[in-house]
């Protein structure tokens, strides 16, 4: 990774502009909150979000969704500014989506329109449930080298993809990873720690569901790797693999049939939810 020491590496948003807009609102939603009176806690619970997502919002690092910033302008008593800025964001959220890698493109909108999603992940904490010091790890330390300026873009553009547990109507959404990638503590220990306790809020939501596979089951349908099965509104269940930077976006009803069966062979071998809740809470207390 290349960069002069110091220098806060420009984000992708900076790229087309969109950066100021973000930084702003974050600022001017974190003044009508002091203003208000109200906690982030608070304000977390008028707009139905969680803390760390306001928190996220008020510091730049999280793009605020529209229908927080049309709630948010409700419960601060904003008198519409904050909902002035609605077409602002939508506007910039589309720019967003082509700052992804050209092959990741298909399905990063794939995945922010899609209806139902299942994860099924064996060699990292699915990118979704990836907290901002977990993502940077990753992206740190994968080789060829990204310079500090391409890291920064891929965990801004990870981080936004976690707009999906905002959106209301909630999407389905699931996960099963294997347990062994909860061993590895990238980022370090403490970042490691706030990785797993981030894992087990998400799985608290009513909108999730995530089990663990045990690293010691003995049969297992799917040794080919990780895979994602996602149902675009008003069209079929596609699926989607990746190895080595080659993805695969499938869409014939017979392979996608055949992910499918391994899904719900995993699904039924797997930890239940509460199981998986408490191994995790386990491990957490054991680090």
């Amino acid at each position: 990774m290349s960069g002069n020491q110091g220098e806060r590496p420009e984000r992708p948003s900076e790229v087309d502009g969109t950066a100021h807009l973000f930084s702003a609102l974050g600022k001017i939603i974190k003044v009508l909150r002091r203003n208000a009176g109200l906690s982030q806690a608070e304000l977390a619970e008028a707009t139905h979000c969680s803390e760390d997502l306001v928190s996220s919002v008020e510091r730049g690092v999280r793009t605020p969704q529209p229908d927080f910033l049309l709630r948010a302008d409700r419960a601060l008593e904003a008198g519409g500014v904050l909902t002035a800025a609605v077409e602002d964001v939508r506007e910039a959220l589309a720019r967003a989506r082509t700052r992804h890698p050209d092959w990741f493109r298909d399905f990063a909108k794939a995945e922010a329109e899609a209806v139902a999603l299942h994860y099924y992940e064996v060699q990292a904490v699915p990118g979704l449930l990836q907290t901002e010091a977990y993502a940077r790890a990753v992206f740190r330390y994968r080789r060829p080298l990204y310079d500090e300026e391409t890291v920064e873009k891929r965990v801004t553009d990870r981080l936004a993809r976690q707009a999906i547990f905002d959106k209301w109507p909630a999407p389905t959404v699931s996960f099963v990873v294997e347990q062994a990638v909860l061993l590895r503590p990238m980022g370090g220990r403490s970042a490691f720690e706030d990785q797993l306790r981030h894992i087990i809020k998400i799985a608290k939501l009513r909108t999730v569901q995530l089990q663990l596979m045990p690293t010691d089951w003995g049969e297992h349908p799917s040794l080919g790797g990780s895979f994602t099965l996602l149902t675009p509104r008003g069209r079929r269940e596609v699926a989607y693999t990746e190895s080595y930077g080659h993805p695969r976006l499938l869409t014939d009803p017979e392979e996608v049939r055949m992910f499918t069966e391994r899904y719900g062979i995993i699904r039924a071998q797997a930890l239940t939810p509460h199981e998986s809740l408490t191994a995790i809470e386990k491990m957490l207390g054991e680090l």
